[in-house]
């Protein structure tokens, strides 16, 4: 039985990244006008052509075809994390929450999230080991406190100096 053509090795390691750098350098040089206004056939020229050189070089291609997978799966984690934070959104121009909840609730749901992928990839036992279970776990909870003290003292000084201006 033959494998579809969407997990060929030729349209996965040729086809999809010629497309994808092609229509980003297409995209970037459209929105910046480097080389002028209402020069598409020249931006898709040099699309082509870096899109080219791409396919030409394999340690190039590599890396492209590699990092797709995890671009991915950022994209689809900030999608999932932009729609549920999404649903404390306005209603008509009027803000329903506070913007010290929204931070909060915006943590809140952060972190939901990285724990949902630690479950999902498996890597949840090592994480929960390595900060509650490990040797050097009291080590971690100690850094960890120690540059919250940091991070508060530094907001708290940027916020003293922002009153005093006021």
């Amino acid at each position: 039985m033959t494998a579809p053509i969407f997990v060929s090795a030729f349209f996965i390691d040729y086809i999809l990244p010629f497309v994808l750098v092609f229509t980003l350098i297409f995209a970037i040089l459209e929105k910046t006008q480097l080389l002028g206004e209402g020069k598409k056939q020249i931006n898709a020229i040099m699309g082509l052509v870096i899109g080219i050189i791409l396919i030409a070089f394999p340690f190039a291609r590599n890396i492209v075809v590699q990092l797709m997978p995890f671009l991915v799966v950022v994209a689809v984690v900030l999608f999932v994390f932009m729609l549920l934070y999404g649903f404390m959104g306005r209603k008509k121009n009027e803000e329903i929450l506070s913007n010290g909840l929204k931070i909060t609730l915006g943590i809140i749901i952060g972190l939901a999230l990285v724990t949902a992928i630690l479950f999902i990839s498996g890597y949840w036992d090592a994480v929960y080991d390595l900060m509650f279970g490990g040797e050097g776990a009291g080590q971690i909870w100690i850094n960890i406190l120690l540059i919250g003290v940091m991070v508060g003292a530094i907001i708290s000084v940027l916020k003293g100096e922002e009153k005093e201006k006021t």
